[in-house]
């Protein structure tokens, strides 16, 4: 594995071969995302790791939600943004242009979400995102009736603030090992 090869600044070389199931996962990414994401390839040295990791995202991303997708990934670049998180800032920037089609959103979001048209809804559930990254002590019940009376149900906040906790811990790690998004990411959906 060249330099250019690692995925973060840590020389961890992934299993080989992969497991089967591994592999048919990182198959499935290929062929969704065009790309198997640089965070699958670093957890990879450890398939225990991988898998942990793997099944958090995917239930808190990808399975049914009252929360769109587009509003999960808008939690994700709010949050990796406030954390300056390359890695993550990068890979859910590319999700947030592609499923609003709209360019300009994922770069607004980045540098203050307040200037980006977004619902009222939407405005209420970044503000509890941040308020969560950055004084969680000091959440009560007006931010979560703030998320009610906005259109959320008690399990829809449950999801936005696991969504949040699980963006602030993976962009710690990313940040630490200086994980690198991959490159096709930067020039998706622009």
């Amino acid at each position: 594995m060249t330099e250019n090869d690692l995925t973060t600044s840590l020389n961890l070389q992934p299993v080989s071969p992969l497991p089967d199931a591994t592999r048919k996962y990182f198959d499935v990414c290929q062929e969704k995302l065009g790309l198997i994401p640089n965070v699958l390839k670093a957890h990879s040295f450890n398939i225990d790791k991988l898998n942990a990791f793997t099944g958090l995202y995917n239930e808190l991303m990808l399975a049914d939600s009252n929360l769109s997708k587009l509003e999960r990934e808008m939690i994700a670049v709010v949050v990796s943004s406030i954390n300056r998180c390359f890695y993550c800032l990068t890979a859910h920037g590319a999700a947030v242009r592609e499923l609003s089609g709209d360019p300009i959103l994922g770069e607004k979001l980045v540098m203050n979400f307040r200037t980006a048209e977004l619902s009222s809804r939407s405005k209420v559930m970044l503000e509890f995102a941040e308020k969560v990254t950055l004084e969680s002590h000091k959440v009560n019940e007006t931010d979560r009736q703030n998320l009610r009376e906005a259109g959320f149900n008690d399990a829809d906040i449950w999801d936005i603030a696991n969504i949040t906790a699980f963006f602030n811990m993976s962009n710690r790690v990313a940040s630490a090992l200086d994980m690198k998004p991959n490159d096709e990411y930067h020039s998706k959906n622009r």
